[in-house]
């Protein structure tokens, strides 16, 4: 049987493949010990939903576990609001739309229908600056969803000894970067 995709891994690995791999190895450990401020930040704007509470609605489902057969996709979900049917994954601050965010909130959907919750919206929320990102669905967006299939694809065939990270400006922004022997930053030894 294939390993499980967690619904969490998918914006990192989009950022780095090689970011899933030193996100277990610090699994244990507390995350002040290697997180930085944004990732402590991203922490603590999602504790109102890791808490269930964000709402007290009972027609708005909060961090529940969801799961895709078809894609072996495993994780939780932020919001879904059962009353207009929208799937809203927040960020702390969303300064441009990834396509990692877009394949989380995707991803999230596939559950969601597949567990058969009728879904007509889904957006990113940008907590910090409270701004709704509206984000077509899937079907609606045919290159998107063969990209997101693709980087599945991805995730699946990936072998962290056959990777070799191309770009420098991912290593500037990784809190795992001292410890990667991938990094291409100038002042690490290799």
């Amino acid at each position: 049987m294939e390993n499980q995709i967690s619904i969490s891994w998918i914006n990192d690995f989009m950022f780095c493949p090689a970011s899933i791999y030193f996100h277990g190895l610090y699994g244990s450990l507390e995350k002040i010990l290697y997180q930085d401020n944004a990732q402590i930040q991203g922490t603590e704007a999602h504790k109102a939903i890791d808490e269930n509470r964000y709402s007290s609605r009972s027609d708005v489902l909060q961090a529940i576990d969801v799961y895709c057969d078809k894609y072996n996709i495993v994780g939780k979900i932020d919001t879904y609001d059962m009353q207009t049917k929208t799937l809203t994954e927040r960020k702390n601050k969303i300064k441009q739309i990834h396509d990692g965010y877009i394949f989380q909130l995707y991803a999230q959907y596939f559950c969601l229908t597949e567990m058969g919750f009728k879904v007509e919206k889904i957006r990113l929320y940008s907590i910090s600056d409270n701004r709704m990102h509206p984000v077509p669905l899937p079907e609606e967006n045919k290159d998107m969803l063969e990209k997101f299939v693709q980087a599945i694809q991805q995730m699946r065939l990936f072998d962290l000894d056959d990777f070799k990270q191309t770009n420098p400006l991912k290593c500037d922004k990784c809190i795992y970067e001292p410890l990667c022997d991938r990094s291409l930053k100038k002042n690490c030894c290799k």
